[in-house]
């Protein structure tokens, strides 16, 4: 939609218009917080809607959800819409993006927040504001922190050959020693992209570049989109001064920084997307480097150089299994575009078949 196209009321709007997705996963007590700590930015964003999307929890979390919604405090501006599957992270965006963007007064932006956040005072005002300032920037996200005030990565480069081999080996000084950057942003600048657990997006990019592939169930989804904006010429940034509090994996029920196995998906969504962006060659190039970045941490365990250091989550036999070739439906894209008609399966469903 051009801003010709626009509805006349929407220009003379001095706010931004933001909507804010928020999708649930068997988490309705926490999503019902994160709403309620949304209620203060309606003083600066008056137009803030909110679409909570239960993504078929199947637990009674519809349920509660819109009893918890239908308190007086989040009627005309909180929403719930309740999916008939769990089809995943970016398909469940999709499905709240694909309403927002196609009703009569779409907003400008759209905010994407998951269910175990709390956000600090002005947080979702702050990147509106930097929206409006950047017209040629995307995307961009809040800075997370623990419960407990301490900070969580939030801004990063993009996977690649060389970061897979440090990642395997657990060795920072390797990529000083061979001028790798690392993945995680901490200087200034723009990174390549950032977490998708707040991060506002500009309306007019979606329906240029298309919004979340839904051949990923899970991970690497908002990476892959990042790195879209990206190719068209769109800007990603970091707002360190919008703070969200964050319990991770609460609505996953996986901490993959954590966990000492990562789950099957989360290797389909790595394979998926090196076979996407670089090819087959890039894949195994990837995997291949993520082992021998892992055999040279066993050496220096061995020689008793690790000192301590925490090593790289035990992944070789599921890179084997599952990340030295595309599976079927890997290689083609399934880019929901603005105006595609919702409720329509996700891709990853029917190449699991």
């Amino acid at each position: 939609m051009s801003e010709a196209e626009r509805p006349p009321h929407a220009a003379a709007r001095v706010a931004p218009h933001v909507a804010i997705v928020i999708v649930n996963y068997r988490t309705p007590d926490l999503a019902l917080r994160c709403v309620e700590t949304l209620a203060a930015e309606r003083v600066a964003l008056p137009g803030l809607e909110v679409v909570v999307a239960d993504g078929g929890s199947g637990d009674g979390s519809a349920e509660k959800l819109a009893a918890g919604l239908a308190d007086p405090r989040f009627q005309g501006w909180a929403r719930l819409l309740p999916l008939p599957i769990n089809g995943g992270f970016g398909w469940a965006n999709n499905q709240a993006m694909l309403r927002l963007l196609q009703q009569d007064d779409p907003p400008d932006y759209i905010h994407l927040l998951n269910p175990d956040t709390e956000i600090a005072p002005g947080a979702v005002a702050l990147l509106a504001q930097w929206l409006a300032a950047h017209p040629r920037h995307a995307a961009v996200g809040s800075q997370l922190f623990r419960p407990d005030g301490a900070t969580v990565g939030s801004a990063f480069r993009f996977p690649s050959i060389g970061r897979e081999f440090l990642r395997g080996s657990a060795t920072p000084a390797l990529g000083r020693a061979f001028g790798i950057r690392p993945t995680l942003v901490e200087d200034a600048g723009d990174p390549d992209w950032v977490t998708g657990a707040s991060v506002m997006l500009r309306a007019e990019a979606l329906r240029e570049v298309g919004l979340f592939d839904d051949g990923f169930f899970l991970y690497f989804e908002e990476v892959e989109l990042m790195r879209r904006l990206r190719a068209a010429g769109w800007g990603v940034a970091h707002e360190p001064q919008s703070r969200v509090f964050h319990v991770g994996g609460a609505a996953t029920g996986v901490n993959v920084a954590n966990v000492a196995r990562r789950p099957a998906y989360w290797f389909n969504s790595r394979r998926r997307y090196f076979v996407r962006t670089g090819g087959t060659a890039t894949l195994v190039a990837a995997t291949l480097a993520w082992m021998a970045g892992r055999a040279l941490w066993k050496l220096r365990e061995a020689l008793r150089l690790t000192r301590g250091q925490p090593a790289a989550a035990p992944e070789a036999t599921d890179h084997l299994r599952l990340s030295l070739a595309p599976r079927p439906g890997d290689r083609r894209p399934t880019v929901a575009r603005w105006n595609d008609p919702p409720d329509q399966p996700p891709a990853w469903m029917e190449t699991a078949r």
